[in-house]
């Protein structure tokens, strides 16, 4: 059988997959799965192109990395062919831990169980099943490997899987101005003492991506009706997992069921194979499923809440830069129980807070961009630009939320 398939996608065009490993990872069931989880969540109430996956976007990495791995091959940065095999699985499985809706079910029904580590656990019983083939790629995905660049290509501040996702984001959604210059940037790719740098003529190019990245969080990631609709499917999960917790029937696929009837912690998944098994089977499929069941429940937060979803009757956000005082948060919730006819404690589960932030570029953090200065210097991005710009996309932005029904606001 000949497995070195070419997918033709939207946006690169034909990718190729090169090796027959890579050919099986693709066709794993683990890796399929990435099929019925949407790249966005629910960012399509906003932008209704926005439905492409995380199989698109894994797919699209791997194309960037063969495409950086060939940028350094040609400036005599040695590869060995194991080591480009390896660092194009580590990109190809970097996402495979997530869960349905992007990042709902790590904060509503988990207990601090973050994609990444799941993605690692995934990756070690994939190495498992393919003989110790992926024993390389887990460790440049986990960064132990002895050459570092390998690391950054897959998980820094401008790896990959960064550019990928701006690029395949701006796409769908039609927001043009998020274009991150993947190309170009691709083509000053480095490496100096076996850290990933980029030329000084890059200069503006990084400050590109670090801007369209600051508008793609603003404008799509952050937008308030995005932050609005993943408050809510996140409240729902919250209250289908209270529900289950205190015995009342709910309707739901048996994984799901499972995993709101039961806490799971990281070490769950540690200790018990079965539950990494379950988790496997979850999709956005089990999350739309349920909310349509639980629409009729008689819970009549559980129901409010689910119809709403279906409907698109999302709640009304509030954004400002203060915090939102504890006086105008108790007015929101007696006027939802008045309107909803429901006590204090319930009510209060109809009002959503929070607070959202953004930096494009941590200056000041461990894994920086890098610049090799034509004389030889590597020197952090923020020192090397003679713009102000890239210092002052280093400044966190930070904006606090309330969401309540539209029904009160009238």
């Amino acid at each position: 059988m000949n497995k070195k398939k070419i997918f033709n996608d939207p946006v690169y065009g034909f990718v190729t997959v090169p090796t027959e490993l890579l050919f099986d990872l693709i066709e794993h069931p683990y890796f399929q799965r990435l099929r019925r989880i949407q790249q966005l969540g629910l960012t399509g109430f906003v932008y209704p192109g926005a439905l492409h996956t995380r199989f698109h976007h894994a797919l699209g990495a791997m194309h960037l990395m063969s495409m950086a791995l060939r940028t350094l091959k040609d400036k005599h940065i040695k590869i060995s062919a194991a080591e480009g095999e390896a660092a194009l699985a580590a990109i190809l499985l970097h996402d495979i831990g997530h869960g349905p809706l992007s990042h709902a079910l790590e904060t509503s029904i988990f207990h601090k169980v973050p994609h990444e580590q799941l993605s690692l656990y995934l990756m070690q019983r994939l190495n498992n099943e393919f003989n110790g083939a992926l024993t390389l790629a887990i460790e440049i995905f986990q960064g132990s490997y002895h050459r570092p660049f390998f690391h950054q290509l897959v998980s820094s501040q401008l790896d990959m899987d960064r550019l990928d996702y701006l690029n395949r984001d701006s796409f769908y959604t039609g927001v043009q101005e998020g274009r991150p210059g993947a190309d170009r940037l691709i083509k000053m790719l480095t490496v100096a003492d076996e850290k990933l740098v980029l030329e000084e003529k890059a200069i503006y190019s990084i400050e590109n991506f670090l801007v369209s990245r600051r508008l793609m969080y603003w404008q799509v990631y952050l937008h308030k009706t995005v932050t609005s609709a993943e408050q809510m499917i996140i409240r729902i999960m919250q209250r289908a997992r209270d529900l289950a917790r205190t015995g009342h029937a709910l309707p739901a696929s048996p994984d799901l069921q499972y995993f709101l009837a039961k806490p799971v912690s990281l070490l769950d998944f540690e200790q018990d194979d079965t539950i990494l098994q379950r988790f496997v089977q979850l999709d956005d499929t089990d999350v739309w499923s349920a909310v349509k069941m639980w629409a009729n429940h008689p819970d009549k937060v559980l129901s409010y809440m689910s119809r709403s979803m279906l409907d698109r009757h999302l709640f009304k956000i509030v954004l400002q830069s203060e915090p939102f005082d504890e006086e105008f948060q108790l007015g929101v919730v007696e006027l939802i129980a008045d309107h909803f006819q429901l006590p204090p404690d319930e009510a209060k589960l109809l009002m959503l807070t929070g607070r959202i932030s953004n930096n494009a570029y941590d200056a000041d953090g461990k894994d920086t961009i890098d610049v090799l200065t034509k004389r030889g210097r590597v020197v952090n991005v923020a020192e090397a630009s003679d713009l102000p710009n890239i210092r002052a996309l280093s400044q966190r932005v930070e904006k606090h939320y309330i969401c309540y029904p539209k029904e009160i606001a009238q």
